[in-house]
Formats: structure tokens, sequence, C-alpha cells
């Protein structure tokens, strides 16, 4: 696997150019990382085939058809209207923010995939890992293509189409194709067949009648690699040297390199080309033996204000987007125009009551989004199994409530020369308990480093539509500046930076100073933070989480 990494634009770019062939057939397109490549690439295809954009919040309504309810009243009859799938048919739809796609929407599109209605282009634009577009989508889409660390930038022309039909595929082949699948751990036949497909459509672009063996490589490379979720196996060494074998016989002919070679030596071939063709990021976690994750199952805000909550009363608009109709709101609106309506439109006086558009009203709730409580261990020192014991048990005991309040809890400790995410966010009492059960302690106190991973974890779980809130247990006592060097004026300096960076987010925190001698130190990071202080210098759990309960406010 040495050599330079393939260019992921140029991958990209060859990938659409397989994709326009037959785009439902391919199912579509990941395209992650926004940049002006990607900007590009999308253009192009936008020239190539007919597109159609989603919007960033689609109901049923808008996404499958239904009935236009102003044009019905209008009409006094059923008006259908069509949707973006049946507006899409046979063209792409293209999926701005699909990492925040919502389940229900992921789902519809899934089975116009199936019934090859539509082809997809997913634009990523996710930053950590579990921020993937659902992974029933990404597995039924071809070409999975990562620009973020694309720093190229050219006009992007993707050409004709090929005018002939695509190649055939011998046996040997195929079967060399799920051999590359097993070796490097493709979980699913669906990448296999597209693998297939993109050899047959890359030949037939390059002009072949049949397909070759570099036809074979670019399948390799642009289907079966991004979805590596381990390296292929190493042959062991010989036991002893052997004889090399006598060279071939001289021949007069030069070898073709489309010439296919022997079903072994393609199998091997095939394997080796997709392993050179991993990405690098992923390529770095199947070495560090990390199981790479294949999509989120939707991150999109799941706050449903026009179904449950609070009653708020009504207001004009449509029922669309799970809003329910106000009926009698609805009516209160239109009786006062009646009299008016029926001169206009000359109406028999006993006819029903005229409806207009604008007398629509919608039913409003006011829902309490899903709380997060962040922890922030300082995990330093002596007093750091203390701490850290009190926190797990805090912890538990805020789980044992959480399917009543609807909450979850998320555990950062800090030590040395690192913040470490010990627990993401869940509801999961076991799931923590195994996460929870050998906790670091002992070394320096990066406050800073432990602040700004608790910001950075807050910022995502905002964006997912949660609320989040910080509990900062630590003496406030930094000794390890932003960079895990020592230094105590810098560490304090960036410790404040930190803080202030928390306070401008508007989170709701808490600090709790666990200092034997509680001192300014815990004041002033509470104030820089904007945060409530409480001292608590040997407080156990129940106490903890009994002073945690009183000093949060209720999420919004």
């Amino acid at each position: 696997m040495s050599g330079s990494a393939p260019d992921p634009l140029h991958d990209a770019i060859r990938a659409a150019q397989l994709f326009i062939q037959n785009p439902t057939l391919f199912g579509g397109m990941v395209l992650r990382g926004a940049s002006p490549a990607r900007d590009a690439l999308v253009a192009a295809i936008g020239e190539a085939l007919p597109t159609r954009r989603l919007p960033g919040h689609v109901d049923d309504e808008r996404l499958l058809g239904g009935i236009d309810i102003a044009a019905s009243l209008a009409a006094g009859k059923p008006i259908e209207t069509a949707g973006l799938l049946a507006e899409a048919q046979g063209g792409v739809l293209v999926v701005p923010m699909a990492e925040r796609l919502d389940e229900a929407v992921a789902g519809r599109l899934a089975q116009a995939l199936d019934d090859r209605r539509v082809a997809l282009v997913l634009l990523d634009d996710g930053i950590e890992p579990e921020d993937a577009p659902p992974a029933a989508l990404t597995e039924r889409l071809a070409f999975l293509c990562d620009l973020s660390q694309s720093r190229e930038w050219r006009g992007v022309e993707l050409g004709a189409k090929a005018s002939g039909e695509a190649a055939p595929l011998s046996d040997d082949a195929l079967g060399a194709i799920a051999t590359t699948g097993a070796a490097l751990g493709v979980p699913s036949l669906r990448p296999l067949i597209h693998a297939a497909e993109a050899a047959r459509a890359h030949a037939a672009l390059e002009g072949r009648k049949e397909v070759a063996k570099p036809d074979l490589e670019a399948a390799a490379r642009l289907v079966i690699a991004p979805r590596a979720t381990q390296l292929p196996p190493q042959e062991p060494p010989p036991e002893e040297e052997q004889e090399p074998p006598p060279p071939p016989p001289e021949s007069s002919d030069t070898p073709d390199d489309t010439d296919m070679p022997s079903p072994e030596q393609l199998e091997e071939m095939l394997v080796e080309a997709a392993a050179a063709s991993i990405p690098r990021d992923l390529l770095e976690q199947l070495v560090n033996g990390k199981t790479p994750k294949r999509g989120a199952s939707g991150t999109g805000q799941k706050r449903k204000a026009g179904l449950r909550g609070k009653p708020l009363g009504a207001r004009a608009g449509m029922p669309r987007g799970g809003a329910r109709l106000a009926l009698i709101d609805t009516l209160r609106a239109a009786v006062p125009w009646q009299g008016v309506r029926r001169r206009e439109r000359d109406a028999d006086p006993d006819a029903p009551i005229l409806m207009r558009k604008e007398d629509l009203r919608i039913r409003r709730y006011e829902e309490k989004a899903a709380r997060v409580t962040i922890f922030a261990v300082d995990a330093s020192g002596s007093a750091a199994a203390a701490r850290l014991a009190e926190a797990k048990g805090a912890v538990e005991l805020m789980l044992a409530q959480a399917y009543v309040t609807r909450s979850e809890v998320a555990l950062i400790a800090f030590r040395g020369e690192n913040a470490d995410l010990l627990l993401p966010p869940t509801r999961s009492l076991t799931r923590a308990r195994r996460a929870l059960a050998e906790l670091p302690g002992g070394g320096g106190t990066p406050l800073a480093m432990g602040l700004n991973a608790a910001r950075e974890l807050a910022r995502s779980v905002t964006g997912k539509g949660r609320t989040p809130s910080l509990i900062v247990l630590t003496d406030g006592r930094a000794n390890l500046d932003a960079g895990g060097q020592p230094g105590r004026k810098q560490a304090g300096e960036d410790a404040e930076v930190a803080a202030k960076a928390i306070a401008r987010e508007g989170y709701d925190a808490l600090v709790v100073d666990i200092s034997a001698r509680p001192g300014r130190e815990g004041q002033e990071l509470a104030a820089n933070m904007q945060a409530r202080y409480l001292a608590l210098p040997r407080a156990d759990a129940k106490a903890l989480h009994s002073a945690i309960s009183t000093n949060m406010r209720e999420p919004a």
C-alpha cells in the first residue's frame, strides 16, 4: 500500500462520470466535505441530468404529494398535487446536510431508490464520525467520495455519456470482486453489485467491448475501498526460500495492460488495488483496530411542536409537516366573511360555509427539548479517585431518571495532556456502568482542554435538537495550558478564554468546586463561564446529584 494516494477530486469526477451513465442503477453518490470542488461537481451533475433539491425540512405531503387543501376548498373538489419524488422521477434529488436527515424521510427515499424512481446525491457536511447520513441510504448508493481533504480547484467536466452498451463481465471477474469485498470486510452485497456494474460502465466509457483489468481496478477503488471495515489479511512469509521460477519464454508480443490475468492473479491484484485506495482517515482507523461507523440513523431535530406538548393556541397556516388543523378556530375565522363571499360568488344562502386558504388555522404546542447533561470532571491530582467516584455515582443516579425526564448524560474526564470523552451522550445505565468501570486519574490539570471538549460536545448536542447542560467538577487551579504544556500563568489564561467561549454560547452551566478548601479560582471560573457556582468540598454522589438537580434550569 505504498505510493501516493489517488487524488480525491479525480476519483470523484470519475465516479460521477460512471454515475451519469445510469443514475437509478447506481443509486447515487455521497459527497463529503463542503468545498468549491464539491459545488462544481454537483453543478456538473446538474448539467448532465435533471436535478431537484430537497428542502432542509420536508414533510410527506411535499415529498410524496397529496391533496392541495387551498385549491380543493376553492374548487369544491379534491385537487391533488405532485410531490418532489414525482417531480424528480428518473432524475437526481440533491440532499443538502444529509447527516441531519430525518429517519422518516430517509425511509421514504430508500423506498424510492429500491423502486429506481430517482437517484440521490447526498451532501455530507458532518464533522464528527458519528455525524453521517443514514446507513439505509449510503448502502444503496454506489459511490462514497470524500472531498474534505481536497485542496485542488479546477473546472469540472463530466463529458458525454458512453454510446455503447455496458460491457459483459466474466465469472472470474465477478469472483475477484466478491473476494475483494470479503477481504476488506464489506458486509453487504449491494456494494459488490455496484462494483460489478461500475466495471462494466467503465469499460463502456473507455470504448472497450469487454471488461479489462483497469475497469476492475477502478471499480475496486471507487466502490469497495471506501467501505472497507478491515485490512486484508496478510499472508505469512514462506518458511524457507524457494528457487525463483524460471523466466517465461521470450515473446515478440508485448503484454497489453488490458489483458486479463489468471483468476488467482486477478483476485490478488484487485485486493491490492482496493487496499491501496482506502481513504486516509479510514485507513488510520483500520490500522488502529477501530471499526468505522457506517452512517447514522438521522440526526435531525426531534422536537415536534405541532404534535404534542403544552397547547399555545392556534395560528394561521397550512396543516402540513405534521401540524394539525384547528377546526374550531378555522370556522371562527371563516364565519364573519360568509356574507361578503356569498355576494361575490352569488352563492346560494343555504350553501355550505365558503372557505379560503387564509381561514385555515393550525394547532401549536410547546414541547421541551430533551436535555443532555455533560459532566466535565477534573481527574487530576491526589483527589482524582474520589472526584471520579462522586461523578460516577451522580451519573448513575441521573441515568436512573433518564426515561422519566427524557434526558441523557455524557462524561468528559480531563487530566495530564488529555481531555477524553469517556461516555458519549446516553441514557443506557448498562452502557454507562461499563464505560465508567475503570476511570483514569492523576496528573496535571488541563482545565482549558476540558472546557473546550465540553463546549464542542455541547455544540454537537445542540445541532441535534437537544439542550445541553454543563457540569464542571474542578477546583479551578489549572497548571497545563490548552496545548498540554506546563505553566500556571498560561494555563490560567487559556482556561479563562475557554470559559468565556462557553459563556458566549449561552449554555446552562454549573461549576462545582470540589476543592477541600474552596477558593477564588472556582468562583472566577464560574464568573467567566456565566455559570452558577456551588462549593461541595466533601459531597457524596447523592449530595452531588441533589445539588445538580436543584441548581440546573429546566430545558426550554
